[in-house]
């Protein structure tokens, strides 16, 4: 085969729809794509963009916001009903970022400015052409990585395979303990930046004055210790994932720094005259509320708008007690393993003993309390005075003797889905779906704990 005849094959192979009412964008779009080695077919309107996905397969869609029959976003809807494989992006108006999340919140992969830069676009397009297909070997990856079977989890791994596929920004929620870095790995792992660096930064273990240095780098001789040339976070990520654990820690200072950054896509080092590119996707997580913080104050209302794009939940261990078995019995053949000793098993007393255990500190408190067992437990079973378990009691004792730990375990779920109500506005659908629990579960979760008026 010729290379002329190998190039016109990989170019029928790797195809761009380009979606634009004006004649010169489209031929700008057309001659890069084609100096990348790909493929345009184009079109001026959302009817012409279906007819064509309807006739053939493509890598990429890029379609710009205001078409003469309907709008980026009807497209951006339209592909990710029926062609699911198929990354969109969306080109905006400058300074319109209210449009680019809202093509973010509807699937949109990911979104170009105008006037377009072509090293955004080209960056934009090799990385959409890195997305791995859609396979059971990423769920089979998902299953090994977040282990257990109950609604929640299932929910969550289907929500991560889902949200890997995109370049918008992700924030991970959850009580400490609950797998929030883990889940920003499993996403950086199963998307298209899977090769490139992941970083991920504790923003509340770095000292204020030396936050706008650590984030974006510094030139030699800015400030007084500075003796040669130093990258930041945003440079040190360039490509990848950049995971902000903790991000109500910032500063507000340091929050304006951090929108600019995020909504330019460029960094300055401390010292230096110009912009550098930065190419990373940021995930963030925190263990805070992050919009009572707005309400109080303490958070910005664009950075949270900004960074709050596509929210994943993490579930606490208490919402998935089903999976606690599974999860102990992985946690002791770890641990038993690191230790070069048999994997013990564990009496009844003790199974059910951490089954009815409210879990304050999560799957992080479970490993802890399996690590403790494993070192005091007397031959080669865990038994239940090895697990050593926190009491919590209640306000009042029961008046018949009984335990009070399902006192707890009701007020954590009363105010729980109090917590879910009140963020989905009290719509009990959409609360259900936060919580990870089917409607009819939550309506009778709420009659039982008088929840109901």
């Amino acid at each position: 085969m010729s290379v002329k005849s190998e190039r016109r094959t990989r170019s029928e192979m790797m195809r761009v729809l380009v979606v634009d009412d004006e004649a010169d964008i489209r031929e700008l779009l057309d001659l890069t794509l084609a100096r990348m080695g790909l493929a345009a077919d184009c079109a001026g309107s959302v009817a012409e963009a279906k007819q064509m996905l309807e006739l053939r397969p493509y890598k990429l869609c890029l379609t710009d916001m205001r078409l003469p029959d309907g709008e980026g976003l009807d497209l951006v809807r339209y592909v990710s009903e029926h062609c699911r494989d198929l990354p969109v992006a969306v080109i905006t108006a400058y300074g319109s970022m209210e449009n680019a999340i809202s093509a973010l919140k509807a699937g949109a992969f990911d979104y170009l400015a105008k006037p377009v830069s072509l090293d955004q676009l080209r960056i934009l397009v090799n990385s959409a052409l890195e997305l791995p297909k859609r396979d059971d070997s990423a769920d089979a990856s998902i299953a090994r990585s977040l282990l257990g079977e109950s609604p929640a989890i299932r929910q969550v791994r289907d929500m991560i395979e889902r949200v890997a596929r995109s370049q918008a920004p992700i924030y991970v929620s959850g009580e400490s303990g609950s797998g929030k870095e883990l889940a920003a790995r499993l996403i950086h792992r199963l998307g298209g930046r899977r090769d490139a660096p992941f970083v991920a930064v504790n923003c509340g273990a770095i000292p204020e004055n030396l936050m706008e240095s650590e984030f974006f780098g510094h030139r030699k001789g800015a400030f007084t210790g500075a003796d040669s040339d130093r990258a930041g976070f945003f440079q040190a990520a360039d490509g990848g994932t950049l995971f902000l654990d903790e991000v109500a820690d910032l500063p507000l200072p340091m929050q304006v720094k951090l929108l600019r950054a995020i909504q330019e896509k460029r960094v300055r080092r401390i010292g230096a005259t110009a912009e550098e590119e930065a190419d990373v996707r940021i995930i963030c997580a925190t263990h805070h509320k992050l919009r009572l913080l707005v309400d109080q104050g303490k958070f910005r209302q664009d950075l949270f708008y900004r960074l709050n794009v596509i929210e994943l939940t993490m579930p606490s261990l208490r919402e998935c007690r089903e999976d606690i078995p599974l999860f102990a019995r992985s946690i002791l053949r770890r641990l038993s393993g690191a230790n070069g000793v048999p994997i013990p098993t564990m009496t009844r007393a003790a199974q059910e003993a951490l089954s009815a255990y409210p879990f304050p500190g999560n799957v992080r408190e479970l490993e802890n309390i399996l690590e403790r067992a494993l070192a005091l437990m007397a031959g080669t079973e865990i038994d239940l005075v090895d697990l050593r378990l926190t009491q919590y009691p209640s306000d009042e004792e029961p008046s018949d003797g009984t335990a009070p730990l399902q006192d707890y375990l009701d007020q954590v779920e009363k105010q729980m889905i109090l917590d879910a109500l009140d963020k989905t506005r009290f719509n009990r659908t959409a609360a259900a779906k936060l919580l990870g629990v089917t409607f009819r579960s939550l309506r009778y979760r709420m009659e039982r704990l008088g929840l109901n008026e």
